[in-house]
């Protein structure tokens, strides 16, 4: 297997990395410490490409693989793990937007949503739906040529500050085959924002819940067939584990990269701490643990491409495994800075605070485990690693 990036990958490393370390590193702490949500930095992501990376061409986006995207999505979590985190939250309702809606929709919604200058937010959590999404209660009711939507969401990310809304709905029975999505302006009459949530992390961008009153959405506005959520939803969150374990492990190099100077500047018992075996070892383990989680995201991410049988579990392995090891090397790392670790002059809290949601987003850990164990008790563990 080759691992190399070929020349169109490289340049899209380098555009990202320019674009991080210009556009986004400067201003994280900022970000952070004062809860400002960098629409202005969106719009700029937009004129590189990185708001439509795996849009279909035909809606206006680069129609990118989720390998490309996973290899841009990295260099931006350098420069800002919860700007980047949204940027595919949105780039992931983006796509749908463009895949699964009727051809009005895609042409009133993805020429802005692609370019940055309207932001998307995806809503599928409920106050009593979390892990388990199929028992979803929030519905939206045939009336004519619309839906009148009523019910809740819950941990919005980008809710309050977006234009538009992707949001699972029960139009059936109980159970997936249920639940229809829709695309929803986030200006609809009916609709009403809870308050900004206080985060340990993810500063950067705002979460709320969303109600919805009587919420009249046209039947032209859905995506997909009547039915089809569920399944659109679970597609989304393949690609959504994939994002999340990159956004850790691009948060996580740069754990590391700041870490490895810090130690080599660093000086106790007249020697720099770096030549001390203990702080070795922690590096070289630190190291190998931010490799493996990288190539088992971009194998997942190439199985994805492939449309391989096995993709699904491969994303949630490698969801787990990376969202785990970076939020491990990120407080290691806090550790190498000892107390300067945890002050906020220095970046290292604010590495270990953003990528501590990664464990339960997309998905928590514990369901990552749940669905790689069925899928090997149901086929076997050779059939899934073939």
């Amino acid at each position: 297997m080759d691992f190399s990036l070929n020349d169109d990958q490289r340049a899209f490393v380098a555009s990202a990395r320019a674009f991080a370390e210009g556009a986004m590193a400067p201003h994280a702490a900022r970000w952070d410490a004062e809860s400002i949500f960098p629409r202005e930095v969106l719009r700029e992501a937009g004129e590189l490409g990185f708001m439509g990376m795996y849009t279909p061409e035909s809606a206006g986006g680069l129609g990118m693989g989720r390998l490309d995207a996973s290899l841009i999505v990295e260099e931006l979590a350098k420069g800002c793990t919860a700007t980047a985190a949204f940027l595919t939250i949105h780039n992931m309702a983006t796509s749908m937007i463009g895949k699964y809606c009727g051809a009005g929709a895609v042409e009133a919604w993805c020429p802005d949503l692609v370019a940055g200058s309207k932001l998307a937010s995806y809503c599928l959590t409920e106050p009593g739906a979390g892990s388990d999404a199929a028992s979803l209660r929030t519905t939206a009711t045939r009336d004519g040529d619309d839906y009148l939507v009523n019910g809740s969401k819950v941990f919005i990310s980008g809710a309050g500050a977006t234009d538009v809304l992707v949001v699972m709905l029960r139009t059936g029975g109980p159970g997936p085959k249920g639940i229809s999505a829709l695309l929803i302006p986030a200006d609809a009459d009916g609709i009403t924002y809870g308050k900004k949530e206080e985060k340990m992390g993810w500063n950067a961008q705002p979460t709320r819940m969303i109600s919805f009153d009587n919420v009249r959405v046209p039947v032209a506005n859905r995506l997909g067939e009547e039915g089809q959520g569920f399944a659109i939803a679970m597609e989304g969150l393949d690609g959504g584990r994939i994002n999340i374990a990159t956004c850790s492990v691009g948060t996580a190099q740069q754990a590391l990269e700041e870490a490895t100077a810090y130690v080599q500047e660093r000086r106790q018992f007249d020697t720099a701490i770096a030549d001390f075996q203990a702080t070795q070892f922690k590096l070289a383990d630190m190291l190998t643990e931010l490799v493996a989680a990288r190539q088992m995201v971009r194998l997942a991410a190439s199985k994805l491409d492939m449309g391989d049988s096995q993709a699904s579990t491969y994303c949630a392995m490698a969801k787990r495994f990376a969202t785990d090891a970076g939020f491990n090397i990120c407080n290691d790392a806090l550790q190498l800075f000892g107390g300067y670790g945890y002050i906020k002059e220095y970046p290292m809290e604010r590495h270990v605070r953003d990528t501590r949601v990664h464990q339960i987003l997309e998905g928590t850990n514990e369901i990552m485990r749940v669905i790689v164990s069925r899928r090997m008790l149901m086929e076997g563990a050779l059939e899934v690693i073939k």
